[in-house]
């Protein structure tokens, strides 16, 4: 690894860490830290090593996990459009809460190297801000994080947010909050995130997601996004989100095209729908479709850990459905499965209710 990678300005806790620091400070952490601590010291380890590649595990949200090679060299370049973006200065002060063993907290610690950020680490878990008087110029969670700490929001200036969905209540929250918090676009493949989209300070509902820098999107037959950025991928990403486009440098996330319902010849987006549902229903839930001899596929909302009249009673008194949305009919999980960073996984949830 180039020296070069590591910022002069680079510190931990306050600490300045020179590249040569960083073996001592590794070996301290996998030693001594807590479990946290030692998946920090091990990527760190993995970072100063002579590899130009890390590996890296995809969260397995949507498909089976996986293992991929990133190359350092396209890391560091995401960590410097992250940083021209968010105007990021070398000594600005970060926040690592999220576990450094998947990619979203592993480009925290690059950015803060690449940049010379200083760095402060906190125990990845529900509640990460409880107890901490610091504020921090750059932060990154995932929503449930999020929804835990809106009292103490204000601490971190700009706030990215991914690795689940947002809720609407949760949007709606965020609205009151003084600080900078977006919703972020990307996957391990793009190496975090390619686009960004602020949440609050007077923004409105239809804000589009726009991309960072030296980052090119189109859209293919099925109306997905594909996405261009040489800097942090050697080969054009096609996704599988539909989206409309905006213009050349925005979008607007419409749903996944694997999750698309042909109801009697409608296509439906779930995530449509579970937007008007999240005003209503307040556990957890998604929209799926399964097969039906009449329309081919029929919604179905499936709720966790809920009475089933209970949630037609909501269903009822809902209007703003068009047609075919509705949810025919009502499937009750008592627990959905889901991945480590906590999304729902949806396909293994539904086969695990229909063999019950």
């Amino acid at each position: 690894m180039n020296k070069h990678a590591v910022h002069p300005s680079f510190s931990i806790h306050g600490r300045t860490i020179s590249f040569n620091d960083l073996t001592e400070v590794s070996y301290s952490l996998i030693k001594e830290g807590e479990q946290f601590e030692k998946q920090i010291g091990e990527f760190l380890l993995d970072w100063i090593d002579e590899s130009v590649t890390i590996t890296v595990k995809t969260s397995g949200s949507t498909g089976t996990p996986k293992t991929i090679l990133l190359k350092k060299e396209q890391m560091i370049n995401s960590a410097l459009a992250t940083g021209y973006y968010f105007n990021l200065k070398p000594k600005s002060t970060a926040l690592l809460c999220l576990p450094a063993t998947y990619i979203a907290g592993k480009m925290m610690l690059v950015r803060a190297m690449v940049l010379g950020l200083n760095i402060q680490f906190l125990s990845p878990s529900s509640n990460p801000l409880v107890g901490v008087k610091d504020s921090f110029d750059f932060g990154a969670m995932v929503p449930m994080q999020v929804a835990n700490s809106l009292s103490r929001l204000y601490q971190i200036k700009n706030l990215i947010i991914g690795g689940a969905p947002i809720s609407t209540s949760l949007r709606k929250e965020l609205k009151s909050i003084s600080n900078d918090s977006y919703e972020t676009y990307g996957m391990t493949e793009t190496i975090t995130h390619i686009a960004v989209k602020p949440l609050n300070n007077g923004v409105g509902e239809n804000v589009p997601f726009s991309i960072l820098p030296d980052v090119e999107i189109s859209i293919d037959n099925r109306d997905c996004l594909v996405i261009n950025a040489p800097k942090v991928s050697e080969e054009t990403v096609v996704t599988n989100d539909v989206v409309e486009l905006v213009s050349k440098t925005e979008f607007h996330w419409l749903g996944r095209f694997d999750n698309v319902i042909n109801s009697g010849g409608v296509k439906l987006h779930p995530e449509h729908i579970e937007k008007i549902l999240s005003n209503h229903i307040d556990v957890p839930f998604f929209v799926t479709g399964v097969e039906d001899d009449k329309l081919g596929q029929k919604v179905v909302l499936v709720v966790e850990n809920s009475v089933e009249s209970d949630v037609q009673k909501i269903l009822k008194s809902i209007s703003e459905f068009k047609k075919f949305e509705k949810p025919k009919s009502i499937l009750i999980s008592k627990e959905f499965k889901r991945t480590v960073s906590g999304k729902v996984q949806r396909t293994k949830t539904l086969q695990q209710i229909l063999r019950a």
